[in-house]
């Protein structure tokens, strides 16, 4: 072992160098598994993501629904902020890597963003399948005590606070992943959303879904935080790159609501 390889530590990565050259790897292995003499040809993208999140093989229920949480995330529609995020970047030119760094700095936070998922995994560890439990956390939430560069929230997590129903795609996100794990919280969740739509006086949104589904599969709350950020990405990637293509005359929600008084495009050798 050289003394290079002697000052890395991770209980995630081991890499054996080449013989001829210590910079290059001959194998790499992910928590003991070779990633690409086993994992690459027997697992699928869930697996991988499972095991370098756990430390550990999923089952095949987890795999599955790892694997239908992250087609569910995917893309969360141009409705959703951190897409918006990156649409704008992609309208204004903007390069890829920008485009998505605007998509996981709006999806970040804690209206519909990864932080709201991260106080909501929290909740689930404190209060676990106790209804009672929820619902006091849920009215009298616990203030954070940490220094942090979070305010406190202003609505229940994992709720939206400005809906008026549970909207169909949340409940079919549920519906489907409690079918295919009879696990404790979504379980938990599906059978008691009324009562806690209630106490939170809104509705159940997908954040709240997300986190009761990555507290079932032993993701802790950090993890989860980090874990939304990534999977939500495809969508911004590439609705960022269809508005890119589109340009700013076909930006959504602004038809014939964005007037020029001075529009180049309409001057003498510019009209289209």
């Amino acid at each position: 072992m050289t003394d290079q390889q002697e000052k890395i530590y991770s209980k995630i990565w081991e890499e054996i160098p080449e013989d001829n050259d210590p910079f290059a790897a001959s194998a790499c292995y992910c928590s003991g598994y070779d990633v690409y003499g086993d994992i690459l040809k027997k697992a699928s993208w869930s697996d991988y993501i499972y095991l370098l999140f756990c430390g550990e093989k999923p089952t095949e229920i987890q795999s599955k629904l790892l694997d239908s949480l992250a087609l569910a995330l995917a893309n969360p529609g141009p409705r959703d902020h951190s897409v918006r995020a990156a649409m704008n970047g992609g309208v204004g030119g903007s390069t890829s890597a920008s485009c998505l760094m605007a998509a996981l700095a709006v999806g970040a936070g804690e209206l519909g963003g990864a932080r709201e998922v991260f106080i909501a995994s929290q909740q689930w560890q404190q209060c676990g399948t106790d209804l009672e439990a929820w619902q006091h956390a849920i009215i009298h939430p616990t203030p954070n005590t940490k220094a942090d560069t979070w305010p406190e929230m202003e609505h229940p997590a994992g709720f939206n606070p400005h809906g008026v129903s549970c909207p169909k795609p949340v409940l079919q996100v549920l519906e489907h992943l409690c079918s295919i794990a009879n696990s404790e919280a979504l379980t938990f969740l599906a059978n008691n959303r009324n009562q806690l739509e209630l106490s939170a006086d809104c509705p159940l949104a997908i954040t709240g879904v997300a986190a009761a589904a990555l507290f079932d599969l032993g993701i802790n709350p950090e993890q989860a935080e980090m874990l939304f950020l990534l999977l939500r990405l495809p969508g911004a990637a590439i609705h960022a790159l269809e508005q890119t293509h589109y340009g700013w005359r076909k930006y959504p929600y602004f038809h014939d609501g964005l007037i020029l008084t001075d529009d180049p495009a309409k001057k003498e050798g510019n009209a289209k």
